[in-house]
């Protein structure tokens, strides 16, 4: 099935140890958006065991990633990398759909789609 989201290599390797540390190995990892945040939309990663009937699910690197069809509207071209600064580590993504985001760059909302905005 054809690839949502991108997820770099240090992404993977990332989400990968976080499966191990907390053994879910055998997981999914889900990628998705919400309403709410300042811009409308928000970001939603974690681990899932289920995969439901709308959902597009792929693979990079033994990773087994699932969108749901609803967010995959918002997300294609979306690439999700993971940083490591003196500061700690985090993941980051650059969502070419979004037109506008808050400053915390985890709301967004794009020309079709403009989620339920919430004050911050």
């Amino acid at each position: 099935m054809e690839q949502i989201v991108l997820l770099t290599e240090k992404a993977v390797k990332q989400v990968k140890q976080m499966m191990k540390e907390s053994g879910e190995e055998n997981a999914y990892f889900r990628v998705g958006v919400y309403g709410g945040g300042c811009s409308g939309l928000s970001y939603a990663m974690g681990f899932d065991h289920n995969k439901r009937e709308d959902d597009h699910e792929f693979e990079k690197d033994g990773l087994r990633i699932l969108v749901d069809k609803e967010s995959a509207l918002v997300l294609k071209g979306t690439t999700i990398d993971y940083e490591q600064g003196a500061m700690g580590g985090g993941f980051t993504i650059h969502n070419p759909n979004a037109i506008a985001s808050c400053g915390c760059g985890s709301s967004f909302r794009t020309a079709t789609h403009a989620g339920t905005p919430e004050e911050c």
